[in-house]
């Protein structure tokens, strides 16, 4: 937070127990974290361009996490609230667009491994 700021937006995302109808018993993350910190770099500067960001955090878990733990979390603060928001989307959509980030979904009768993004 810095003195001017007047709107800090914080995005958590946590692991939920489903996904598309499926129980999910846990998630693990990995990354070739070199070019994942490279790229979280790149779009922390993209949003510094775009929106008048005064402070920024990305910070994205691997490893294996249990339903309701914290993967991601992703906070802006800025002059003002709508910048802020616009910033901490953009900055969570193009992570799980552009960060070399994967998951592995596991269920009771398997697992998949599916890319962190769309």
């Amino acid at each position: 937070m810095s003195p001017q700021s007047g709107g800090i937006d914080v995005f958590i995302g946590t692991v939920r127990d489903a996904t598309k109808g499926k129980a999910v018993i846990k998630l693990e993350f990995e990354a070739y974290v070199p070019m994942a910190l490279k790229e979280m770099e790149k779009i922390a500067r993209e949003a510094f361009y775009k929106w008048p960001v005064q402070k920024l955090l990305i910070h994205h878990r691997v490893g294996v996490l249990q339903i309701g733990e914290v993967p991601v979390i992703i906070a802006v603060s800025c002059a003002h609230r709508d910048a802020a928001f616009e910033a901490c989307r953009y900055v969570i959509d193009k992570l799980k667009q552009t960060v070399p980030i994967w998951k592995k979904e596991i269920f009771e009768d398997g697992e998949v491994w599916v890319a962190a993004h769309p």
